[in-house]
């Protein structure tokens, strides 16, 4: 006797990871205990500490890429994937038991939205990041038919996204890595007449176990939103955003680093510049006007409005 449609995964949880295995055993465990069940594919990128044999498990499909494709490698496992939506974890975090089922029904019900971003809680005292504050602050409103605050950034291992949507506009920029590689594809979303907002009964849970960053993930965050907003802001908020950064980096070796890396890839950027409208420029402004409130009591204080709009991500690495 075969299955009927209500017992198939609504939502598959793709997982990118790199040498980590302990975390990433953890974080499978959780999701597969969940009881929506969700289909779960892990894209290795590259580990050489026994990741792979480790997650080697039932009802986990492991993509093996043999090298680091960073962020991208989440839309390996977008392009693998059966089901509609898909929930994104990275390997030191996991959704809450009804979270994916709350994010489906909202999907479900506005063929218009892509992505909604849930709630994250920071183990192991499941404390909020301060992402949630600034995601619920509202300054776009809530659109009546919206269960939660319209938003132009998420935090990628704590969002759904509608598989269609994330596709048609090319999923994570294959040159950012891990690292603020969340605003890129927010604005292209938006562009593209797709809406998100943030869904609060819906948690993550992200488990980091007090461990350092990776090496050049600080430069690595400002490259990426030098890059993003000369890939798609006007040429005044592209100078504004410069600015700073290059006279910063005459005394700050991760500022001069950045810049190097960000300068390199001009050549590409110019290429595959496409500005955003008018009308998510106009949203850009009044969300960055309002997170000046926020920046006093930042984790990133050295970084600009631009890579911080409606919430990209604390340090994740």
């Amino acid at each position: 006797m075969g299955c009927s449609n209500d017992d198939l995964p609504r939502a598959t949880v793709v997982m990118i990871t790199m040498d980590r295995r302990d975390s990433a055993v953890r974080s499978v465990r959780a999701l597969r205990e969940l009881d929506e069940r969700p289909d779960i594919i892990v894209v290795d990128n590259g580990s050489t500490d026994g990741t792979t044999d480790a997650l080697g498990v039932p009802g986990v499909r492991l993509i093996e890429l043999g090298r680091n494709l960073g962020a991208s490698g989440r839309t390996v496992g977008v392009q693998a994937a059966r089901t509609d939506y898909v929930a994104f974890s990275d390997d030191d975090s996991w959704w809450a038991p009804g979270a994916l089922r709350r994010a489906v029904e909202v999907l479900d019900a506005d063929p218009d939205l892509a992505l909604v971003a849930g709630r994250t809680l920071v183990l192991p005292d499941a404390v909020d990041d301060p992402i949630n504050a600034e995601l619920a602050s509202a300054p776009l409103g809530t659109d009546p038919d919206l269960p939660g605050p319209k938003i132009l950034g998420f935090l990628a291992c704590a969002s759904v996204v509608r598989r269609r949507a994330y596709l048609q506009v090319g999923g994570f920029h294959r040159k950012f890595g891990v690292g603020g590689e969340e605003q890129l594809l927010a604005l292209d979303l938006l562009s593209a007449g797709w809406r998100m907002c943030y869904l609060p009964d819906a948690v993550a849970y992200h488990h980091p176990g007090g461990r350092a960053s990776r090496p050049g993930r600080a430069e690595r965050q400002l490259r990426n939103e030098l890059w993003t907003a000369w890939l798609r802001r006007p040429l005044p908020h592209v100078v504004r955003c410069t600015a700073p950064v290059v006279a910063n980096a005459f005394r700050d070796p991760t500022a001069r680093r950045a810049l190097g890396q960000a300068l390199a890839g001009l050549p590409w950027v110019l290429t595959e510049r496409r500005a955003v409208t008018q009308r998510v420029e106009g949203m850009l402004r009044r969300v960055e006007d309002n997170h000046r409130r926020f920046d006093a009591g930042s984790r990133f204080p050295t970084v600009t409005a631009a890579e911080r709009t409606a919430g990209p991500p604390p340090d994740l690495s």
